[in-house]
């Protein structure tokens, strides 16, 4: 089967968009989907900062949402061939960790998600000169017009919603989202500030709205702090004076609950002198230098962990999601801009640039 994708040859260089061949059908407990969008996001991006550890040439893409078209049946026989899915990450399924819903902690995670996922002899998945590609990033590979994902990868959805729009539910708004309603169990009364308003904080923004959560958004740029008061946050600039006395202020005392989505080591420090004895921030993006805390920010009871993947269950939280979004309240739609596949460098431009939250790909 051909079909076109997009594919990184290398750490350095633009995606090209290109031939490529699948030289398989779905085996048992596999689904093939065409896609109809697929979102972009930063981890994808991340790969050009970690060289090495994820190897190229590769189809990157783990933000799809499509139709399947062939099943090779199984276990997860229930999605059949004309459904409509959302694809999320790749978990093993019968490690503690998956058995005990926490796919997100798989004990395979990076190996199936992250660094090369499982390697198959003859390669399934190649260019058109027969060359292999890395295969299934996250489970997906969704920068193309299909993708082979294992079927517990994907969730059935409503035929009638606009499918091209829902792939980013199935990583960056389910993060953000899932740390506040998974993680934290935000609810009336709490408090929150989220540091970095991008998809994944902004996800978190209308989560914690819908939650009825008094919530305050950091962020250094004037049009997201924008997008989180229209969402409806606090909006309060990152070069403030005294951030963490002006969001003890604004929260009563400090906040029960901090999201870090900037991994930058003097933000989390300042989140954590904004919060409340008792207080939990959350670290949902990965750490490139050492963190140092200052003294004092973890006394009182004041706790730190990382989140991945919103703690979520995807089978169970993007329906929650969508279900806010029906009822007006996760307006997760205004954060997307939508480029044809043809255009993925220059989403990849403007999300690094910040003149777009969420770029969605239209294969």
């Amino acid at each position: 089967m051909r079909f076109q994708a997009a594919v990184l040859r290398s750490y350095e260089n633009p995606f090209t968009v290109e031939e490529v061949v699948l030289r398989a059908e779905p085996a048992v407990g596999e689904v093939l989907v065409e896609i109809t969008g697929t979102g972009m996001c930063r981890t994808d991006l991340a790969v050009r900062r970690s060289a090495g550890r994820s190897p190229v040439p590769t189809i990157l893409g783990h933000e799809g949402a499509g139709v399947v078209v062939q099943t090779g049946g199984g276990p997860d026989a229930a999605i059949g061939v004309g459904d409509h899915v959302v694809l999320s990450f790749d978990s093993c399924g019968h490690c503690r960790n998956c058995r005990g819903a926490a796919p997100a902690y798989c004990d395979s995670f990076a190996s199936l998600n992250l660094f090369g996922g499982r390697r198959e002899e003859p390669p399934r998945l190649t260019d058109a000169t027969g060359k292999a590609l890395a295969p299934r990033w996250f489970g997906q590979s969704s920068f193309a017009e299909y993708a082979l994902v294992p079927a517990r990868n994907a969730v059935r959805v409503d035929p009638a919603l606009p499918l091209e729009l829902l792939g980013p539910l199935g990583c960056g708004f389910l993060t953000g989202a899932g740390a506040v309603l998974n993680t934290f169990s935000a609810g009336p009364g709490d408090t929150l500030v989220v540091f970095g308003a991008g998809a994944v904080g902004l996800s978190a923004v209308m989560a914690a709205t819908a939650a009825g959560v008094l919530t305050v958004a950091v962020d250094q740029h004037q049009e997201r702090l924008a997008s989180a008061e229209r969402f409806g946050a606090t909006p309060l600039p990152a070069a403030s004076p005294d951030l963490p006395e002006q969001i003890r202020r604004l929260t009563d005392g400090g906040a029960q609950y901090a999201l870090d989505t900037t991994a930058s080591p003097p933000v989390i420090n300042k989140a954590l002198r904004a919060l409340r004895p008792t207080g939990s921030l959350g670290l949902v993006a990965r750490l490139h230098t050492p963190l140092a805390l200052e003294p004092g920010t973890l006394d009182r009871g004041r706790s730190i962990r990382h989140i991945c993947e919103g703690d979520a269950v995807p089978g169970v939280l993007i329906p929650r999601l969508i279900g806010l979004w029906q009822a007006g309240r996760f307006p997760f739609d205004q954060l997307i801009r939508t480029y044809p596949l043809a255009g993925i460098n220059e989403a990849e431009r403007d999300c690094d640039a910040g003149r777009v939250v969420k770029p969605v790909l239209l294969p």
